[in-house]
């Protein structure tokens, strides 16, 4: 810092900013007056030391359109300043590029402002260059990267939307297109929505314009012209409908402020893209907004519009009562105005109107004499910014790689919302096509965690059910906490799918290290060792292992080999039953595991679909290292390919309570005579002998004889037996098989 001390208390003493080219910027004085225009006791002389810091630094760097680097940090305080935010985020906002373009550091910057700014530049500033296999791995990571700080502290995220902003502003100074196109598509699908979610519209309609022009410039410049066209020919009936909306309100003693709009041609083309329907179908290009007192005054307001004009069904939203995710309150109602035209007309309060514009930032305001968040009031009006993001950190904990990270990030910041609530009456907000699971780990994770079942307005319902609006869920739980079958296929949020993915892994290592540790007790027992006499951690540190824990695991998993592990721990065991003759854990021999501690299928151990083994069939299993152990029928085919290989091989048997606790499919091959009513009569035989039809299939149709093939769910053999039996005392029933290839389906307590 000694090299640089100088230069910056001269520069501290320059009065202005040079406006390069022409170009009006925010001079030192001007900056700091709109701070304390909000903030009167904000620190003046730290405001002026950030300033000329952020010149002094950047220096004769340059930007693209030829103005002086420093000129974007100042344009994105001045941004910040509209939202009125607390100093040390205007502060952070000039400083916010210097750490990765100059050679400031973060000490630096503690040691002249604070740690409060320091932390913030930290969280904002540009990720470096990350070694990645492509462009969008690296964009993956740095959104992680970026979503941790935000959690954080909101303020990272609203510097950042700033500095998008700007950057954006001149997009069309960046020399290569490539570039303009990338920026531009990352900005369509991180930035926008992501203020979009913190209730920041005005940053949010730009951003995606400025995006929209860039990508799809014919398409944006053809809807301007639309609208210009639209506003021109209706330019008498908005002046009248105006004029009524004000005369209708004053007669019937509503005071407000009456303003018109257009809608923005990118949400224009947003409908266009997934709703369908043509430009003229369109019912909001014109809205108007009506700025009422109370929130009394706003339902008396919609009371008397509809008493005018005719409400068209199905375009009324309140969301007064039930506020959007980004704290956004307002009634909307369409009606059918003069000239036939269909007019949306939204009714709010100031506070309303500018949490709508503003979002999160519209809560920074003095609150015990101290200029800050007021967290408080922004829970009161419906926006926690902690809770906005709180699916996002969900998935940063619990989440996969990076990339799926991204896409479901992608798709909780597009979904709208459906609201449903807990028997208790507590409003549970949810993206649309959310379901039972999604809803129960909204609740709290233990709840998602031991869902096995759901009641819909009273009513017991699948977990596939999407959920509507208004629904009252009861979650139907169960002590044992186990990750649902085809979970992938039964939730859509982020949080949901963190939640399974960590739940399934904590279930995943349980069951491999039963498995290893039944693999190490077996093992010992053939070498002449009682396992309740050996101390496991002993054996782990003997191969350089860090933990009981971890040898199980990577026993279980196959990565570690028993006749090496035991050699280095009782080398004089093992030799000796080498001396005799036996086989002390493979070979010849095949590894048979104890039922001490049972295992389930579909996490260690996978139901070969093959085969389809049924609780009651001889069976035996195959491990091939990191994949755990696929369970075959004794005689089935594939294992021939196995012949070679006994290290691998695994005797196995079912557990007995495997057939009243789970649910196995088998797939059979039934012909039926063409007779009227005979496959009604199957169908009936198989439910009455206990079996669960869950699929049926013509594999073969002829002029005398109808192939079916059925999937059927049964606890055991026994009862397929029990089933084929049933079938083949039918008349109508020439032949019945059982066929190989059914998967295993699920616990009985699953959906």
């Amino acid at each position: 810092m000694a090299d640089d001390t100088s230069e910056f208390h001269t520069a501290l003493r320059e009065p202005s900013l040079p406006t390069g080219k022409g170009r009006r910027f925010l001079r030192q004085y001007e900056l700091v007056e709109r701070v304390l225009s909000y903030q009167p006791d904000a620190d003046e002389d730290a405001l002026n030391r950030a300033y000329v810091y952020a010149m002094v630094k950047h220096g004769s760097q340059k930007r693209h359109s030829g103005d002086p680097y420093y000129a974007h940090p100042v344009s994105v305080a001045g941004i910040l300043t509209d939202l009125k935010l607390d100093y040390s985020t205007i502060i952070a906002g000039l400083l916010h590029d210097t750490v990765e373009d100059t050679d400031a550091t973060l000490e630096e910057i503690e040691e002249i402002f604070s740690k409060d700014v320091a932390e913030l530049v930290d969280g904002v500033t540009k990720l470096t260059q990350l070694e990645s296999s492509s462009r969008a791995a690296k964009q993956a990571e740095n959104f992680q990267k970026f979503i941790l700080a935000t959690t954080k502290d909101i303020r990272v995220l609203l510097v950042k939307l700033a500095d998008r902003l700007h950057n954006m502003r001149t997009i069309k100074f960046m020399p290569k297109p490539e570039s303009r196109l990338r920026i531009a598509q990352e900005t369509i699908d991180i930035y926008a929505p992501l203020a979009r979610r913190t209730g920041l519209s005005i940053f949010a309609g730009e951003l995606e314009d400025l995006a929209f022009s860039v990508l799809n410039p014919e398409a944006r410049e053809t809807i301007e012209k639309r609208l210009a066209e639209m506003a021109a020919d209706a330019v008498d009936d908005i002046e009248r409908i105006q004029s009524d909306i004000e005369v209708l309100m004053s007669v019937n003693g509503i005071t407000g402020d009456i303003r018109g709009r257009l809608k923005r041609p990118y949400s224009i083309w947003r409908k266009l893209e997934t709703k369908a329907i043509s430009f003229k179908d369109l019912g909001d290009i014109f809205a108007f907004r009506l700025i009422v007192p109370s929130v009394a005054d706003c339902y008396r307001a919609l009371g008397i519009a509809h008493q005018h004009w005719a409400a068209l069904s199905g375009r009324f939203k309140d969301y007064i009562s039930v506020p959007k995710p980004n704290g956004y309150q307002s009634i909307h109602t369409t009606f059918q105005g003069p000239g036939n035209r269909r007019v949306e007309l939204q009714i709010r309060t100031p506070q309303m109107d500018e949490i709508a514009a503003r979002g999160i930032a519209a809560h920074w305001r003095y609150k015990n004499k101290s200029y800050g968040f007021d967290k408080a009031g922004a829970k009161e009006a419906g926006l926690d910014p902690e809770d906005s993001l709180l699916s996002f950190a969900d998935m940063l904990e619990h989440g996969a790689d990076p990339e799926e990270f991204l896409e479901h990030a992608k798709m909780e910041m597009y979904r709208d919302t459906v609201f449903a609530f807990t028997p208790r009456g507590r409003l549970v907000k949810l993206p649309v096509g959310a379901m039972p699971l999604d809803f129960a780990y909204a609740v709290h994770t233990a709840v998602g965690d031991q869902c096995v079942g759901v009641r819909i307005n009273g009513v017991e319902r699948p977990l596939r059910t999407l959920i509507q609006n208004g629904d009252t869920i009861e979650i139907i739980r169960n002590e044992r906490v186990e990750p649902p079958a085809n979970w992938r296929s039964l939730v859509v949020t982020g949080r949901a799918r963190s939640a399974i993915r960590r739940l399934t892994r904590d279930k995943e290592q349980e069951e491999f290290m039963k498995l290893g540790r039944q693999k190490l007790n077996l093992a010992l027992r053939r070498i002449g060792l009682d396992p309740i006499d050996i101390k496991f951690r002993e054996i782990a540190a003997q191969n350089s292992i860090d933990s009981t824990e971890e040898m199980l695991e990577e026993l279980g998993r196959g990565f570690i080999d028993l006749k090496e592990l035991l050699s280095k721990t009782f080398p004089e065991q093992v030799e000796s039953e080498m001396l005799e003759g036996r086989h002390v854990i493979d070979d010849d021999e095949t590894q048979t595991l104890l039922s001490g501690e049972r295992l389930q299928p579909g996490i260690a151990l996978h139901l070969s679909e093959c085969c389809s083994p049924l609780p009651g069939d001889r069976i035996v299993g195959v491990q091939k290292p990191g994949k755990g152990v696929d369970v075959h029928v004794i005689d089935c085919e594939q294992l021939v390919l196995y012949e070679d290989e006994p290290e691998v091989w695994v005797d196995l048997s079912w557990d007995p309570i495997a057939s009243t606790d789970f649910f196995a499919v088998s797939r059979v091959l039934i012909t039926i005579s063409n007779q009227r009513g005979s496959l009604a009569v199957v169908c009936k035989t198989i439910s009455e002998a206990s079996g669960n039809i869950i699929n049926v299939a013509i594999r073969n149709r002829g002029e005398d004889f109808f192939d079916f093939q059925f999937d059927i769910e049964v606890e055991d053999k026994r009862r397929l037996t029990q089933i084929i039996a049933a079938l083949r005392a039918l008349s109508a029933v020439e032949n019945v098989e059982r066929i190989r290839g059914a998967k295993f389906a699920a616990s009985k307590h699953d959906d």
